[in-house]
């Protein structure tokens, strides 16, 4: 495997890009449910974590970046065969691209669950996934340019839904979020381990960065793209708290969608069936994302063609949607690909960085020390 990636001209994306492309990866399905989730283990300061949370993930994308500058314009599937030898690297490949392959699923389950409950609860769960696994297949197969462009178009197409947290503001009490800081320390961080499954997604720079034309605005635009996805889930944590009661929240399963019900437009009493309807276009990035940088992995590591990678996991994960039948079964994989997440997205990356960055160090002063002599 080469661990330098040369793609061509034609291939590459603009800088600015990787804001709207983070953003896209970051902001999915669990974003409906992140304020009863770190609700339940911070209490009213959980909006703290939230901010933490991607406090952390600044950090975490910061190392990322550091460990991407020492290549060329290599990926993490080079990374890891240059850092831990063919067979190690090989096998940690085959982990991370089964990885992604989870949350590529875990995306998608979780969407189809919060159709059928909202809007069409006697379809079946088979049409929904083949629908959207097909649409996400067409996507993928034209390569990084459309995955990239696709989450631009999302971000641009659905920023309007940020301004409806403007309705249920009219309806908040303040003092719901007071008194501040009146948790303990160890709540407020078991909220920002909470967090990690909404905030992942900002991982898959690893696999974009060789694709990125101007490679010194990476850093920048990423840390951006971070930014603002912070401040969204963050506002959105504060208005849920300040507009449920506090037994309200911890009871509401899907506290974003629940706050749409108030919404009223002409002609329009259930603006929650708009809402759920508009954010496939949230989940359609983020799934092409996945699918693509998992796909990835059969061309540099088996040495097939990325398109039959695309077939043989929007098939798997076709095939897989026939055994989720219950609410439970899904509840215990979403938990198990969070777990899963914050030490592959997370903790792993910085990791991997810190090694990457002692590596190199020593690899200078070896080629120091032979130019001296």
């Amino acid at each position: 495997m080469k661990i330098d990636l040369h793609p061509k001209e034609g291939l590459l994306v603009n800088a600015f890009l990787v804001l709207f492309f983070i953003n896209a990866a970051q902001t999915g399905v669990g974003v409906i449910g992140l304020p009863r989730i770190v609700f339940l283990a911070a209490k009213h300061d959980s909006w703290i974590s939230v901010f933490l949370g991607g406090l952390f993930t600044s950090f975490v994308l910061t190392m990322m970046v550091l460990m991407l500058k020492k290549y060329d314009s290599a990926d993490l599937y080079g990374i890891q065969v240059d850092v831990f030898g063919k067979w190690i690297g090989n096998a940690l490949n085959i982990f991370y691209m089964s990885y992604l392959s989870i949350s590529f699923f875990v995306i998608l389950m979780n969407y189809i669950e919060i159709v059928q409950v909202w809007i069409f609860p006697d379809l079946p769960t088979w049409q929904i996934s083949l629908a959207l696994i097909l649409l996400t297949i067409y996507a993928v197969n034209g390569g990084i340019r459309i995955v990239v462009g696709v989450a631009f178009l999302s971000v641009v197409g659905t920023t309007w839904m940020t301004f409806i947290l403007i309705v249920p503001m009219e309806y908040a009490d303040p003092k719901n979020l007071l008194p501040l800081m009146n948790t303990d320390i160890k709540h407020i961080l078991n909220g920002v381990y909470k967090t990690s499954l909404s905030l992942m997604g900002f991982e898959l720079l690893m696999f974009l960065y060789p694709y990125v034309k101007d490679k010194k605005k990476v850093f920048l635009y990423s840390q951006i793209g971070n930014l603002i996805t912070t401040f969204i889930f963050t506002a959105i944590t504060m208005v849920c708290i300040t507009f449920f009661a506090e037994n309200g929240l911890a009871r509401t399963i899907w506290p974003v969608l629940s706050m749409f019900k108030i919404v009223r437009l002409p002609n329009l009493e259930r603006f929650e069936f708009i809402a759920v309807s508009f954010w496939m276009l949230i989940i359609l990035p983020n799934m092409c994302c996945y699918l693509w940088a998992a796909s990835k992995g059969f061309s540099r590591i088996i040495k097939w063609k990325q398109k039959k990678g695309i077939w043989i996991i929007g098939i798997l994960a076709w095939g897989g949607s026939f055994f989720i039948k219950a609410r439970y079964q899904m509840n215990e994989l979403t938990d198990f690909v969070a777990h899963l997440g914050f030490l592959t997205a997370f903790c792993y990356p910085v990791l991997l960085s810190v090694l990457v960055l002692v590596k190199k160090w020593f690899q200078g002063r070896k080629q120091s020390s032979v130019e001296d002599s």
